[in-house]
């Protein structure tokens, strides 16, 4: 029998009963999930496995995220930017100037944070996933890139290319280390129980670890996943789009093993960050109070609502989506009930994250077992569906 632990207000009990479907009943797996509403922590509940042994989820365990680690990423520029540390619209290389190559010199922080400086063929910078270990090696491959477009000229998801570009950019801002930056700018400020970008060793004793570890490439299995593939190229083909296109744009990555330490370890920060659902709450929280919570201020009103203005409804590039990209977040996706002015980052695993504004809402999910496919995933929707429906209700 599947069963949460932890706390909830009654009038949310929707978002368990949401997140209890999301934990497998025959097999390993398990997930978290937290929403903050006016600032509040109104649902913190996990449940199911962490681990191959059945090892329960606790209240403390961290789960690998995805590209939920983009928003986060994202979140930590715009606080230096606040601190006057840089502006959106100086070029890149004014702090990088390595980067500047191969006519980079003008792309600027602003072009990094909105997809749009045509640095995502991951293909064409290395040949082996291996290399994402390297930290310094992978920001010196970013820097020797080519723009596969004009920057500025549309916008293109950089799907693992993107944390080394921020990752880089942050710590020639900042003068620091990634780590560094996140723990003293994010982490400490806010309280946060569980962030990490590069787990340190001392903490990996709290990760959950996937319950498969190997994550296919483009090509899906057979079942739904065959019948969602087949799908979705039958209605991009209407628009002149192959999903060859898209595949050609990154490298394989069947063979990589995302529970290695090696991999838990390394800075990936694009994909790989662990996290609590109760510290991306919090830190969402944070955005959608106005860029403070608790008395402490990170972000000004101002900047709050520079960021999450609409900067394209166009289809990007890469996924062939209207993803609707806001300064480092897309739109939050959810089912049935609108939210237009929800933004956040939602993650290949399962997980996600985000807030709205409008509702001062923060609502996050983290899991351990199933993988969707390349263009989404319905679990974290699902809760966020549940989560708005009991906003709604209050009003």
């Amino acid at each position: 029998m599947r069963m949460l632990n932890g706390d909830i207000q009654p009038d949310y009990a929707d978002v368990a009963s949401a997140l209890i479907r999301q934990i497998p009943r025959r097999s390993l797996g398990g997930a978290a999930a937290c929403v903050y509403h006016r600032g509040e922590k109104v649902v913190d509940i996990w449940g199911g496995t962490r681990d191959a042994e059945g090892n329960p989820w606790c209240e403390d365990t961290t789960a690998i995220s995805f590209s939920t680690t983009k928003g986060v990423v994202s979140t930590l520029m715009h606080v230096l930017i606040e601190q006057g540390l840089a502006d959106y619209d100086d070029p890149i290389a004014r702090y990088w100037p390595e980067f500047g190559a191969h006519g980079k010199e003008t792309i600027t922080i602003r072009q990094a944070l909105c997809h749009t400086a045509g640095l995502y063929r991951l293909d064409e910078m290395i040949s082996r996933p291996e290399e994402m270990l390297d930290w310094e090696h992978m920001k010196q491959r970013v820097a020797d890139a080519r723009p596969a477009h004009e920057p500025g000229a549309q916008h293109a998801y950089h799907a693992l290319t993107y944390g080394w570009l921020m990752g880089g950019i942050i710590e020639a801002v900042a003068g620091r280390a990634l780590q560094r930056v996140l723990q003293e700018e994010l982490v400490d400020p806010l309280d946060l129980d569980g962030m990490f970008i590069g787990m340190p060793h001392n903490e990996m004793f709290r990760r959950a670890t996937l319950a498969e570890s190997k994550l296919p490439h483009w090509e899906p299995r057979d079942g739904w996943q065959r019948k969602t593939y087949e799908f979705i190229e039958a209605v991009l083909g209407r628009f002149g789009v192959e999903l060859a296109e898209s595949r050609s744009m990154s490298i394989d990555m069947s063979d990589f093993d995302w529970n290695s330490e090696a991999a838990v370890q390394a800075m990936i920060p694009a994909v790989n960050g662990q996290f609590t659902a109760r510290s991306l709450a919090r830190m969402y929280a944070m955005i959608a109070g106005g860029g403070q919570i608790d008395g402490v201020r990170l972000l000004s009103e101002a900047r709050v609502s520079e960021i999450t203005s609409l900067r394209s409804d166009r289809r990007d590039r890469a996924l062939q989506l209207p993803m609707q990209w806001r300064m480092g977040y897309h739109r939050a996706f959810s089912l049935g009930k609108q939210a237009p002015e929800a933004f956040g980052h939602y993650g290949y695993g399962g997980s996600g994250a985000f807030c709205d504004p409008s509702r001062d809402l923060a609502v996050a999910m983290t899991v351990n077992s199933g993988s969707g496919t390349p263009m989404g995933d319905t679990r974290m929707p699902r809760i966020a569906r549940a989560s708005i429906k009991a906003i709604d209700r209050l009003k």
